[in-house]
């Protein structure tokens, strides 16, 4: 900008005088509706009559709504490291757990165990791909399900399985017969956790009897966590 040109805006600028100012106001009665910020700059004396209200509880009332935010934002932070603190226990308490468990048959006891006592599992069902039965089956009971990569009724999950993400949402008709069979027809929601790449090894399904548990909002970092921890449990017992 010229030097010229700068002072002519800084005369224009002079030229404006309290009046214009105050017929402004008048002609825009909500100019501070549309600009809230520039009451908490101005100094107000506190009369404000009968029926009326000051300009200085106005202030008040954006400095209140303020605060409630920045209280609302800090208790957010407060809950998610909450929840960060119990996820972090959670883990730990697995990884424990499993570290204890040498042999297949306690490792698959301590999976369906950690299922039920850290995620409330109604039914859960550890799927295994192209491995061959075995005596720790006795002790899996229907927990294990065996099954072929290939197997058609897999193919309802192929989305799933390819993504290598867990997947959280209701489950119904021939997917909830695949997974939890006749005895999980209250099942109305599960989280599907694939181990290993695109479910090289197998997958979870935790199966639950409330429509709302599982959902396709909620977070999945420590049903990863969980894959992953459970994966590495199934290699070191094998």
């Amino acid at each position: 900008m010229s030097t010229e040109r700068k002072r002519s805006t800084d005369v224009e600028f002079e030229q404006v005088g309290e009046n214009d100012v105050a017929r402004h106001l008048r002609s825009h009665p909500d100019f501070f509706e549309r600009h809230p910020g520039l009451l908490t700059h101005l100094i107000l004396p506190h009369d404000p009559g009968d029926n009326t209200v000051s300009l200085i509880e106005r202030q008040v009332a954006i400095l209140r709504e303020r605060n409630r935010k920045l209280d609302q934002k800090l208790r957010e932070l407060v809950g998610v490291a909450r929840a960060n603190d119990v996820l972090s226990r959670k883990i730990h308490n697995l990884s424990m757990r499993l570290m204890g468990a040498t042999e297949m048959p306690e490792m698959f006891l301590t999976i369906e165990s950690v299922l039920q006592d850290e995620l409330g599992s109604d039914r859960s069902v550890l799927v295994l791909f192209d491995t061959e039965p075995g005596s720790e089956d006795l002790f899996a009971a229907s927990f294990v399900r065996r099954l072929s990569r290939k197997d058609p009724g897999l193919e309802l999950f192929q989305t799933f399985l390819n993504a290598g993400r867990p997947r959280c949402g209701q489950i119904k008709g021939v997917k909830r017969e695949l997974l939890f069979g006749d005895e999980g027809s209250d099942i109305e929601s599960a989280a599907l956790i694939p181990l290993g790449e695109k479910s090289a090894i197998g997958f979870i399904a935790i199966g639950s009897s409330e429509a709302s548990r599982f959902h396709p909002g909620m977070s999945t970092d420590f049903l990863v966590r969980l894959g992953e921890l459970i994966e590495r449990g199934l290699s070191c017992a094998a």
